[in-house]
């Protein structure tokens, strides 16, 4: 039996929408459900502290002396694009304490190859005490049987009939600017969902935020770029499975949670041939090759929208490539770090 203390913060916090909340609510859900597990409310009754949520530029990581201390690092994208997310002094400071202090951590768990080895070039982690351990769709994401929610769904948020769809944060690295690009060429409307895409108090002038600024200069009073914001679960399923086609154009990604989500709701998947979206979509995908090549994702999409019988295609191996992946499979295998500490 191991006594576990599960640092829950994320769930607390901004990150509770975020891919740290939905890692940390899904994988403490799973833990609760391990025999061989002993949750416990505070470090001093723990052989092993978890810290699910590793911060490149604040002081976040604090190891409890005496114990066994596993820490999860999704990635680490903004030291791969020092231009786009500027860390200051302050947050050079904090990101060479924080290299100091991931060397009293027992064992780093990550979400992707790709990102275990970002960690051993960036953070200078021994490779040997990186676990990478894929995520995976919630049991939420499925197909749906027809209904009335169809319709109700799409009056509620304003859908149009066919759409593409994304869904998640509008960062440099998430490529929007060329998806709303693609979109308009393929005479296709653009759907975003998340959370950033409606914030009305981000700053527009940090340069942080730059790529989403040129998206609501160029596409701000387009009807056919439609930003719906932050959706609970529930109505996100729905939209998923109203989309004609789910794209994820990043530039870079450690993971990538909706490619999946979209491929357990039945819809067929565009995205960027860059390395993690590949080790976790492999053939399930229509990859594109140059991100940026707003010309080859707009000619991929009215590809998947003219071609139903390459649609249903991508739908089947899609649906074949998700039950690959599951929170059971991540939580025996995250337990599995915790018996080698």
């Amino acid at each position: 039996m191991i006594n576990l203390y599960f640092d829950t913060k994320p769930l607390s916090s901004g990150h509770v929408v975020r891919g740290i909340g939905y890692y940390t609510k899904n994988l403490f859900e799973q833990l609760q459900e391990d025999k061989s597990i002993r949750l416990v409310e505070n470090t001093s009754e723990a052989d092993i502290i978890h810290h699910p949520y590793f911060d490149l530029f604040t002081n976040t990581l604090k190891p409890v002396a005496g114990k066994k201390n596993v820490v999860t690092i999704f990635d680490v994208i903004p030291l791969l694009y020092p231009q786009n997310y500027p860390p200051g002094v302050k947050g050079m400071i904090n990101l060479f304490r924080q290299k100091l202090v991931l060397k009293k951590v027992d064992s780093v768990i990550t979400i992707s190859e790709t990102s275990k080895k970002d960690i051993v070039r960036y953070l200078d982690v021994p490779a040997k005490k990186i676990f990478p351990i894929h995520l995976a769709a919630s049991h939420e994401f499925r197909k749906l049987a027809t209904g009335n929610w169809q319709l109700e769904t799409t009056r509620r948020f304003g859908l149009p009939e066919h759409f593409v769809l994304y869904v998640g944060d509008v960062n440099f690295n998430k490529n929007l600017v060329t998806l709303a690009d693609a979109c308009c060429k393929a005479n296709i409307p653009l759907v975003v969902v998340g959370k950033q895409a409606t914030n009305l108090e981000i700053d527009l002038n940090h340069i942080e935020n730059r790529s989403f600024a040129e998206l609501l200069k160029k596409y701000g009073k387009n009807k056919n770029v439609l930003k719906i914001g932050y959706v609970p679960t529930e109505d996100l399923v729905k939209i998923y499975n109203l989309a004609a086609v789910y794209c994820q154009p990043s530039l870079y990604e450690g993971f990538g949670i909706p490619v999946l989500e979209a491929q357990a709701c039945g819809v067929p998947v565009i995205a960027s041939r860059t390395q993690a979206l590949v080790e976790i979509a492999e053939s399930s995908c229509l990859f594109v090759d140059n991100p940026k090549d707003s010309n080859e994702l707009g000619s991929k999409i009215a590809q998947i929208i003219k071609d139903e019988t390459f649609k249903e295609r991508l739908v089947a191996e899609g649906v074949k490539n998700v039950k690959q992946y599951s929170w059971e499979k991540t939580r025996d295998k995250t337990v599995e770090v915790y018996k080698s500490c």
